[in-house]
């Protein structure tokens, strides 16, 4: 297992690594070094899985002890695909010492091409949605917004997926780091950030995704034809149940004061920043509700810590009803308190995961990337959660388009609540269904073995 340096990446990995270790397989798990701390606790085969620490190799530019994407700015991304690329010597020689007869890889394009040297599989498991996919990747040249802010063609038909005129604006954007520089090839450092994805999709013997055909089907499909590479499905790989016992003692006697699914749980991620006037829209929509609230939120742009970003008088109006944190939030273990009742989410695609097994109700404020996607999958198309309205133009939404979402979900006492509420209990139960992870994992392993 070789995923790129983001949290969200490597949690993705380690859930899909336990389930295989389940089933006797025994894995090589690659990470950097500082990132063990976090990852080790969710290691449930240690005799199996076995963490192997890679140095971050130093960039120009990129900060001393960086090794993450949390570590830095998103327009810093392209020193740690540098970074990434200068490892590919110590992956190799891992390959021939190790001799594994896969190797799982997303952002790391050149594996497929070292691991042919070896006889081994690559397989590019994706931890983005194939909705995502199919809907972000248009190839190599730079899409017009408003050609972006409509489907590629052959898009599923009835897919709800389409992009507002900033979001169009920011994919654009996104696409334009790390432009290709003189030269090019893998270590180098010159790939830009849509020729990686693209090289990562079509090189590999196979694409992976965690998700099941009856949430995504013809997404998969569309992913299929459009790479001419087979797609395997690992299911949904669900996090394992957890004792809510284990929650920080604080939290949980604070959470405790509160009924049952009355408390608010924001959480935008290890990575995602607001500007400071949004953050404040944002926690003032979370007050404006008169429900108890836990906010788990980085410091916007503007301010050093979160004390300097509140609003004026917040922090009194709020005593003892209401929490914003910057720190560490264990998101699944909150998730899972009786006393929460719904998650307002950056929609990242691991927040999405763990929540739907949850009985919290969704309320969905993408920021970047596929969250866009990811918003409208899982609002338009499975309907079980509402995005909190924004301004076309630049994507700005308001206090009051926060406190209308949540009272939409958490009362259910409109048509659109009830319906969003009652699909909500529909494909929670779908996937808790028994069998239905076992089944994917078992095809899953069982294509993998057809390769070999």
């Amino acid at each position: 297992m070789y995923p790129w340096y983001a949290m969200g990446h490597l949690t993705s990995f380690l859930h899909l690594s336990n389930k295989l270790a389940d089933r006797g397989h025994t894995i090589s798990f690659i990470h950097p070094t500082n990132t063990l701390s976090k990852l080790e606790k969710f290691n449930l085969y240690p005799q199996l899985i076995n963490f192997i620490s890679i140095k971050v190799p130093h960039v120009e530019g990129l900060p001393l002890g960086a090794e993450t994407t949390s570590d830095i700015p998103i327009f810093k991304q392209n020193l740690l695909w540098q970074a990434l690329d200068l490892t590919q010597q110590k992956i190799e020689s891992l390959i021939q010492e190790l001799k594994p007869h896969f190797i799982l890889y997303d952002f790391a394009y050149w594996v497929p091409l070292v691991a042919r040297k070896y006889g081994v599989k690559s397989i590019h498991y994706c931890s983005i949605t194939p909705s995502s996919v199919g809907y972000l990747m248009r190839g190599e040249k730079p899409i017009p917004e408003d050609k972006m802010m409509e489907p590629p063609f052959g898009f599923p038909p009835n897919s709800s997926i389409k992009l507002h005129k900033y979001e169009a604006r920011l994919i654009a954007a996104l696409h334009s780091i790390g432009k290709e520089s003189s030269g090019s090839g893998s270590g180098s450092g010159s790939v830009s950030f849509t020729r990686r994805l693209l090289l990562a999709f079509q090189d590999g013997d196979v694409i992976a995704f965690k998700t099941t055909k009856e949430i995504e089907g013809p997404y998969c499909e569309f992913v299929e034809n459009k790479f001419k590479k087979p797609v395997v499905l690992a299911g949904p790989i669900l996090p394992e149940p957890i004792d809510t016992s284990n929650l920080e003692e604080n939290l949980s006697k604070w959470l405790e004061k509160f009924q049952e699914k009355t408390v608010i749980f924001c959480a935008f991620g290890s990575e995602c920043k607001l500007k400071k006037e949004q953050f404040q829209e944002l926690v003032l929509g979370l007050e404006l509700t008169g429900l108890p609230f836990f906010a788990a939120l980085k410091p916007p742009f503007e301010a050093e810590t979160i004390e300097d970003a509140l609003p004026k008088g917040f922090k009194e109006r709020i005593e003892g009803k209401g929490i914003v944190h910057s720190g560490w939030a264990e998101q699944q273990l909150i998730l899972s308190h009786p006393s929460v009742g719904c998650f307002v989410t950056h929609c990242g695609g691991n927040s999405l995961s763990e929540a739907m097994i949850t009985e919290c109700q969704l309320v969905l404020v993408p920021n970047f990337g596929d969250q866009f996607v990811n918003a409208r999958l899982f609002g338009g198309d499975l309907r079980v959660g509402v995005e909190v309205e924004r301004d076309e133009e630049n994507g700005l939404f308001t206090k009051e388009g926060v406190c209308k979402a949540i009272k939409m979900v958490m009362n259910g006492d409109s048509e659109e609540g009830r319906e969003i509420r009652a699909n909500r209990a529909k494909w929670r139960e779908f996937l808790l269904s028994k069998g239905l992870e076992d089944s994917y994992i078992d095809a899953f392993v069982q294509k993998l073995q057809t390769l070999l």
